[in-house]
């Protein structure tokens, strides 16, 4: 069992004691968080490197903030808007160092799927097709588990948005005939 693991203390425990100066804490608060950072980082930086450079600009900006942070909601709903400012900088600067002419990725032939069908592969092509609002609400909503209230202060948008987002995304996927059977009962 890891030390975040065997740590009864909850994230805000956790965090009051951070500002109290005790480093062990944040120890626990990046052990406990970390793969979740990473895994959010990936989905906008889609480069594993990347992800970690993002988990890694995560923390430091947890650590530059602890000793006035105060938790109003989960921590992650916290950290979302950090990771995902992060990840889409982190793209940004990777964009501008290498680029791919559209000529280029046009002539490479597509991956040969080998007669093997795979549910999540197909799904991720679904999402993919998903505007990036749409996807984001959806991951936040049935990936991550966050309520519609957490999801609108993590995107520090109006729980409104939040609910018609996450209708109309729903919409588009019942409609598509490759996931269509999903929402079948």
């Amino acid at each position: 069992m890891s030390a975040a693991q065997a740590d009864p203390r909850s994230d805000e425990q956790l965090v009051q004691a951070i500002r109290t100066g005790d480093v062990d804490a944040f120890e626990v608060l990046y052990r406990r968080h970390r793969d979740w950072v990473v895994n959010l980082a990936y989905r906008f930086t889609r480069d594993r490197d990347r992800a970690l450079d993002v988990m890694q600009e995560t923390f430091a900006y947890v650590s530059r903030k602890a000793p006035t942070l105060e938790l109003t909601a989960r921590f992650t709903t916290f950290l979302y808007p950090v990771v995902h400012h992060l990840a889409i900088a982190e793209d940004r600067r990777a964009r501008r160092h290498t680029s791919v002419p559209e000529e280029v990725l046009q002539s490479m032939p597509a991956a040969d799927q080998g007669g093997t069908h795979d549910p999540r592969t197909e799904l991720a092509a679904v999402l993919e097709r998903l505007s990036e609002a749409h996807r984001e609400v959806v991951l936040l909503r049935f990936v991550d588990g966050l309520s519609l209230d957490e999801i609108a202060r993590a995107l520090e948008i109006p729980a409104g948005t939040v609910k018609s987002r996450l209708h109309h995304a729903i919409r588009t996927l019942r409609a598509d005939p490759r996931v269509k059977k999903y929402f079948e009962a």
